[in-house]
């Protein structure tokens, strides 16, 4: 299976070896319809991902437009899409309440340069070894965490003051408000949810996340439910992108940001890079990790400059477009042309879309983020399931970063013994 090793060309973008290998009619016709179908999971699910993280939608859609592209036209991958991730939520959260937008902004600026000089110095090749182990432990605590950001949406709780970033104490709070759950919100989130499931089993190739959006959408405003929708909290969506503009920096406040953007750039690394691995074993190709960790880089640079949130490869999309018959990183630079002619199209529309709804396909993305079968299999090995659940329990407890470090420094002790035993 291929590794990622690929050495030759460290800096030339994919885009520029298809085409200087010859990219046809027919290539361009398959780049077409995957990009088409990627596009299409990718309008409600950067919408879900945005809201989620404490900003607006359109946030979302600006980093998969801009940062999407740029991942694809610059890559070191054939077949990686990027936008933002589901496993950003829960730092983009925090980081927004911690320092606002305008920090976020910035916090994402700084991890795109950062993510730019890693690959520039030939560092990617160190991110692939972080531990399986540790790799499935903050992904899974990952996905638990965002699962409980969603219980208020899922439910149309009304917290009495400001929902808690840790874990416990907002599970708490969600404990105290469960009188005032909305009976509606819960049907059309568990709802939506249960649809993309049955589509997903009957129909695997339908757009079972934009198909549960429109049907909530419709729902809601059709029997008038009483839930909150896109627009009573955000407002209408804005119908084209801004144009660019540099966050506010100065030294007090990058010195305040600069840790979360490092776990913004650690973060950003192996997600990337742990999708492009997978594209690699889907497609017999291998990826230049260097070249797309600067790309990567480039697009959250880009991403901060247009208002949008962090960007990474994701797994879910970029496997969604080689199934779909995808050939080159047009695809992917064109399903982020699709998804602005939607947002330009859809943006008055959006505004009916339930946050409830949203919930529901984020609880689908929770459960797919979850490596149910790896996470019993680690669990066999009293080491590596020392080294799992340390990440996992400390990704829970205290923060991602934490939970990596852990879980890395465990592993290197583990081995370390293992070789002064030998």
């Amino acid at each position: 299976m291929p590794d990622g090793t690929a050495t030759a060309h460290h800096y030339r973008p994919k885009l520029v070896t298809v085409l200087s290998e010859g990219y046809g009619l027919a290539s361009f016709r398959k780049d077409m319809l995957a990009a088409l179908t990627v596009a299409i999971v990718a309008l409600p699910l950067s919408m879900a991902i945005a809201v989620a993280s404490g900003v607006s939608p359109e946030r979302g859609l600006y980093a998969a437009v801009i940062g999407g592209f740029l991942v694809s036209a610059l890559g070191g991958s054939r077949y990686q899409i990027g936008g933002p991730a589901g496993a950003f939520i829960v730092l983009v959260s925090a980081t927004v309440t911690q320092f606002g937008l305008e920090g976020l902004l910035l916090t994402v600026f700084i991890s795109g340069f950062m993510l730019t000089l890693i690959g520039l110095l030939r560092l990617g090749a160190l991110i692939r070894y972080i531990p399986h182990a540790v790799t499935v432990g903050f992904t899974c605590g990952i996905a638990v965490t965002i699962f409980a950001s969603q219980l208020r949406d899922l439910g149309g709780l009304k917290l009495p003051a400001a929902e808690p970033g840790p874990l416990l104490p907002k599970l708490a709070m969600l404990g105290q408000s469960l009188p005032t759950i909305s009976p509606a919100a819960v049907a059309i989130g568990i709802g939506s949810a249960a649809l993309i499931f049955l589509l997903r089993r009957l129909s695997p190739n339908a757009p079972g996340m934009l198909i549960a959006v429109v049907l909530a959408a419709v729902a809601a405003w059709l029997f008038h439910l009483p839930v909150e929708t896109i627009g009573s909290r955000f407002g209408q969506l804005p119908d084209g992108l801004p144009g660019p503009r540099l966050p506010a920096i100065s030294y007090a406040t990058v010195l305040e940001v600069l840790p979360a953007a490092l776990s913004f750039t650690l973060l950003g690394a192996v997600e990337s890079l742990l999708s492009a691995k997978v594209a690699d074993g889907m497609t017999g190709r291998k990826h230049r990790y260097n070249m797309e960790v600067v790309a990567q880089g480039i697009a959250n640079v880009a991403s901060a400059l247009f208002g949008g949130i962090s960007v990474t490869g994701t797994i879910a999309r970029t496997a969604t477009s080689i199934r779909a018959g995808a050939c080159s990183p047009v695809s992917g630079m064109t399903h982020a042309l699709f998804v602005l002619v939607f947002m330009v199209a859809a943006a008055p529309l959006a505004s009916f879309v339930p946050l409830s709804a949203l919930a529901g396909v984020l609880v689908v993305v929770c459960w797919n983020m979850v490596e149910k079968e790896e996470f019993l299999r680690l669990l066999r090995n009293w080491r590596s399931a020392a080294v799992l659940l340390a990440t996992f329990g400390l990704t829970l407890i205290e923060d991602l970063t934490v939970g990596i470090i852990a879980g890395c420094a465990l592993a290197a002790a583990f081995a370390i013994y293992e070789r002064v035993r030998a």
